[in-house]
């Protein structure tokens, strides 16, 4: 743990529940608790689970035209986004590539949004260079926690009934314990669930009486990434980065048509050319035929010994039960079902394409 590592307004209670705390962005966070990784992870597809995400950036847009000028920095339609509506997106640079996925909510007389905690840094001066006129402010009261899981529903609906009568990227803010909170039914699992910003004072209370719900247990970061992974869900620095465009990252679908013919945003043409005409490469899923997981990094080769492409996020996935893998391989070894090789430790190990994800999403459409 490194002395200028930061600490969540929950840390105190990952310590009390026996969280095993690793450095993460600069931040202390419970890798895992009592229960395990493979226990937290099954215990969010089957229940729910409670995550701290308090180390991301919370950031509030304020001012006229907020929309549409931070329409400017990414390819998703935000004119047309909906008050009580939120939308994934990311910022793109001047090549293409992605610098960083956030969620942007309408909460009405301003734009809520939640950057990577790594990318923080980098993603708030960008907003308050670019966007000329508005307010950008980071909040650091409020901690950011994610209830998911199919339980989730009745976890946090027990204690803020309106939740229960929220869809799939539905936004609003609500009392929990007559605490004034926001609750974004969303979520970085593939499960149904919700993130809930929470003044830092009132959230180890809220937290507790979550946890009190028989079907509620806390879950550390590494069931998160695990989860993502079976999602198909990406990460940013692994699955995503400055060098990856949307499109070879089969993210088409965050762009809505507008978007994509206007163009109007950083690395346009590169974009909307690879629309038209496609990409070298392409982000699939990976499904190891041995027990052998194949991280990041890992070589991937077609049948002859030539080089295809590499892993970005692999390891095993308990729902799955084997190994599960994301990478980058030549689209024409795209189509799931091509066999492949694997070079683990040096030596060639059977995989194939995969379909994504891995594990149905379950989201309350």
């Amino acid at each position: 743990m490194t002395d200028a590592a930061k600490r969540t307004p929950l840390y105190d209670l990952h310590v009390e529940l026996g969280g095993k705390m690793v450095d993460f962005a600069g931040w202390e966070m419970p890798v895992q608790y009592p229960m395990g990784i493979m226990g937290e992870h099954s215990h969010t597809r089957a229940k729910a689970g409670l995550f701290d995400v308090s180390h991301m950036g919370q950031v509030i847009l304020r001012g006229a035209d907020a929309a549409s000028k931070l329409e400017t920095l990414v390819p998703s339609a935000l004119t047309t986004l909906k008050e009580g509506k939120a939308r994934y997106t990311f910022f793109t640079n001047d090549d293409g590539g992605i610098m960083d996925d956030l969620i942007v909510a309408n909460a009405g007389d301003h734009l809520f949004v939640v950057v990577n905690a790594s990318m923080r840094h980098q993603d708030i001066p960008h907003m308050a260079k670019h966007l000329d006129g508005i307010e950008v402010t980071e909040i650091f009261d409020r901690a950011l926690i994610a209830v998911q899981g199919p339980a989730a529903e009745h976890v946090v609906g027990d204690l803020c009934p309106a939740a229960r009568e929220m869809s799939f990227m539905q936004t609003m803010e609500a009392e929990i314990m007559g605490v004034d909170c926001r609750i974004s039914r969303l979520g970085y699992t593939g499960e149904d669930g919700f993130e809930i910003s929470i003044p830092e004072a009132k959230a180890i209370a809220i937290c507790r009486a979550f946890l009190a719900h028989e079907d509620c247990e806390p879950v550390g970061l590494g069931a998160r990434d695990s989860l993502r992974l079976e999602s198909g869900l990406c990460l940013y620095g692994n699955d995503i980065d400055n060098d990856t465009s949307p499109v070879e990252a089969s993210l088409t679908w965050a762009m809505q048509k507008r978007r994509r013919e206007e163009g109007g945003f950083p690395g346009a043409a590169r974009i909307q050319r690879e629309l038209a005409e496609g990409t070298a490469r392409k982000l699939v899923g990976i499904k190891p035929t041995g027990r052998a997981p194949a991280r990041a990094g890992v070589e991937v080769q077609d049948l002859d010994g030539t080089v295809i492409g590499t892993i970005t996020s692999g390891g095993f996935g308990p729902s799955v039960g084997a190994p599960v893998a994301m990478g980058y391989v030549a689209t024409d070894f795209s189509t799931p079902g091509q066999k492949i090789n694997l070079i683990i430790r040096g030596k060639a190990q059977p995989a194939e394409i995969a379909a994504l994800p891995f594990v149905p999403q379950n989201y309350k459409r």
